[in-house]
C-alpha cells in the first residue's frame, strides 16, 4: 500500500485526491518535504482520541519525510470555534489557554515526533496577537457574509431564528489565515472542520499562494456513541492513566468496536475482521491494550489488563462461581444459558437478555441472537444473568 492509499484509508475526504497525487510524486522527485499543518486549540487540558485520528495522519506523513506544521491556538482558543454550544464551548482568557496550552504538546508527542527539524510548532498568537483593528477589517474583507453563512452550523442555526454573532464569523477566517501564514500544502482535520479547510484554500490563493489540500478524517464516536467530545465527558484523555484509558476503552459498545480498530491502531482490515470475528471481549481487550500500548508502553498495557480484571472479579463476582461443562460448538445466547442453568427456559432467558441483564466476561450483551464459541481446550468464560446468577463455562 503506497502513501496516497494509505492516506485516502484514513480519509473521508480529499480535496483534491488529483492534486494530493501530483503533490507527493513531485515531493517524491526532488526530495522537498511537504507542509502538513494540523491545528488545535487548548480549550480544555487534554487532548482526546478523537484529536488523535488527524494527529495519526499527520505521523503518517511525518513517517513518510514530511514535515508536519502543529498549531497550538491559542488565539483561536480565545474565540471559541462556533459550534452552536456556546454554552460548553465560550472565549477564553489568556490564562486560560496557557494553562491548557502547557500540556498539549507533551502529549501530542505520544503520538507525533515533535523534534526540532523533525516539526515545526507555532502558536497562532505569533499574528494575531501582532494585528490591529484596521488589520481585522482586512482579514473581515477576505470573505463574504453570505459565503460564512453557508457553513452548516451557522445555516441550521439561522433557520431556526437563533443567532450568530459577528465574532463567531471570524473562526474560520482566522483558520484560513493560519495556513497563509505557514503556507501549508497541506491541511488535516475532522469532518466537521471542512468549511473552515475550505477557507484556508481560498484566501491562499487571494495571497497567490497555491491553495493547500484539504484532507478530513472521520470523527471518531465517544464511549457513549455520540460524538467524542471533553465537553460531553465522553472522551479517552491521551493524559489519562493506563488504567483508566485501559477501562475507558473496554466501556466502548461492541458496535463501536471496528470503528476505533480502524481509527485508533494500525490493525490493517485484514487483521481488524480477524479480531472481531472472533470474541468480542477478547478483541475489546486486544483494542484497549493497542491504544493504552501506543500511548503509555506495552508493561503498562499488560498492567492495566490484570487490574482490570481483578477489580472486575473482587467487586462483582462471588469467589465460588460453579464450572458447567458443555459439547464444543457454537450456541446461540439463550440456548447455552438454558443448557448451564441460568433459565427455565430459552424465552426467559431472552427476556434476561433484552433486558440488559446478561455479561459475558463483564460485558453487557443485548441482542437475543448473540453467538457464543465454546472451544475444545479454551479458559473458561464467565456468564452472568441479572445480579446474583454466576456460571463458569467450558468445553468438555
Amino acid at each position: 500500500m503506497n502513501l496516497l492509499q494509505e492516506i485516502q484509508r484514513l480519509s473521508s475526504e480529499i480535496i483534491s485526491a488529483d492534486q494530493l497525487e501530483k503533490m507527493l510524486a513531485k515531493s517524491a522527485a526532488s526530495g522537498e518535504a511537504l507542509r502538513v499543518k494540523f491545528g488545535i486549540d487548548p480549550t480544555f487540558t487534554d487532548v482526546h482520541l478523537g484529536h488523535a485520528v488527524p494527529i495519526r495522519l499527520l505521523r503518517l506523513f511525518q513517517k513518510h519525510g514530511h514535515l508536519p506544521v502543529l498549531i497550538i491556538g491559542d488565539g483561536t482558543a480565545r474565540l471559541g470555534d462556533p459550534t452552536g454550544r456556546n454554552d460548553q464551548r465560550p472565549p477564553l482568557t489568556v490564562e486560560d489557554v496557557e494553562r491548557n496550552a502547557a500540556t498539549y504538546l507533551e502529549q501530542i508527542g505520544t503520538i507525533v515526533d515533535l523534534s526540532e527539524g523533525k516539526c515545526e510548532v507555532r502558536r497562532n498568537s505569533e499574528w494575531f496577537g501582532a494585528m490591529d483593528f484596521f488589520d481585522c477589517l482586512k482579514l473581515a474583507s477576505s470573505s463574504t457574509a453570505a459565503r460564512l453563512l453557508e457553513r452548516d452550523d451557522f445555516k441550521k442555526r439561522m433557520k431556526e431564528n437563533l443567532p450568530v454573532h459577528l465574532h463567531e464569523m471570524m473562526y474560520p477566517l482566522m483558520q484560513g489565515l493560519d495556513s497563509v501564514q505557514v503556507r501549508a500544502d497541506v491541511e488535516l482535520g475532522g469532518n466537521d472542520q471542512l468549511f473552515n479547510l475550505h477557507m484556508g484554500r481560498q484566501m491562499q490563493e487571494r495571497a497567490d499562494q497555491r491553495p493547500q489540500v484539504c484532507i478530513t478524517t472521520p470523527l471518531l464516536l465517544g464511549t457513549d456513541g455520540r460524538k467524542m467530545s471533553k465537553s460531553y465527558g465522553n472522551h479517552v484523555g491521551l493524559n489519562a492513566d493506563a488504567a483508566d484509558m485501559y477501562g475507558k476503552v473496554m466501556s466502548l459498545s461492541d458496535d463501536g468496536m471496528e470503528d476505533w480498530f480502524r481509527l485508533a491502531t494500525d490493525f490493517n482490515d485484514e487483521e481488524i475482521a480477524t479480531l472481531l470475528a472472533g470474541h468480542p471481549r477478547e478483541a475489546k481487550d486486544k483494542l484497549a491494550q493497542t491504544i493504552v500500548s501506543g500511548i503509555h508502553s506495552e508493561e503498562a498495557a499488560k498492567a492495566a489488563a490484570v487490574a482490570f480484571v481483578a477489580q472486575f472479579r473482587k467487586k462483582e463476582v462471588p469467589d465460588d462461581i460453579p464450572l458447567k461443562t458443555v459439547d464444543a460448538s457454537s450456541y446461540s445466547l439463550p440456548v447455552l444459558m438454558k443448557n448451564v442453568g441460568l433459565g427455565q427456559s430459552t424465552s426467559e432467558a431472552r427476556r434476561l437478555i433484552q433486558g440488559g441483564g446478561v455479561r459475558i466476561n463483564g460485558d453487557v450483551v443485548n441482542d437475543v441472537k448473540h453467538k457464543v464459541e465454546v472451544i475444545a481446550g479454551e479458559e473458561p468464560f464467565l456468564i452472568q444473568a441479572g445480579k446474583r446468577r454466576f456460571v463458569n463455562v467450558q468445553a468438555n
